[in-house]
């Protein structure tokens, strides 16, 4: 079954000068959050940035891929522990994701970490989505 998700923004004025609010999203779990072109490009001084809600929506989607493949193989995760570095250019976009994983699994060996994590890494939706990224990157690691 296909699901609808919603943000409303608003924006007033022009981009480098200009300001923008996330009023909220349909779910309600957040907002209001501050946006500016200085957030983005620059500072974010307590606000946010496409790129870091993408960070946000990227790290959690390819845990939720992780961990369904992981169960899928008999292995289920005990914990995993994932942040995604999104890159920004102004005047390119997007140049660069770096998604560091680290994972309790046990029956799992290093090697096959890496490889669930690397299937995680192409297909998870947000993955899917943003496959016009130029490098992405993984650094997928066994908690000790």
């Amino acid at each position: 079954m296909a699901t609808d998700r919603t943000a409303k923004v608003s924006w007033a004025g022009s981009l480098m000068e200009g300001a923008g609010r996330i009023e909220g999203v349909g779910s309600g779990a957040f907002g209001p959050l501050d946006v500016t072109w200085a957030s983005r490009a620059d500072s974010p001084e307590g606000r946010t940035s496409p790129e870091e809600l993408i960070a946000a929506a990227w790290a959690s989607c390819f845990s939720m891929a992780l961990s369904h493949a992981l169960a899928g193989a008999g292995t289920p995760a005990e914990r995993l522990e994932a942040s995604v570095t999104v890159t920004f250019q102004p005047g390119e976009g997007i140049t660069k994701g770096a998604i560091v994983v680290v994972g309790t699994v046990p029956g799992v060996d290093h090697d096959g970490f890496v490889e669930y994590a690397e299937g995680a890494k192409v297909n998870c939706p947000v993955s899917k989505a943003l496959t016009g990224v130029p490098e992405v990157t993984l650094d997928a690691t066994l908690a000790t």
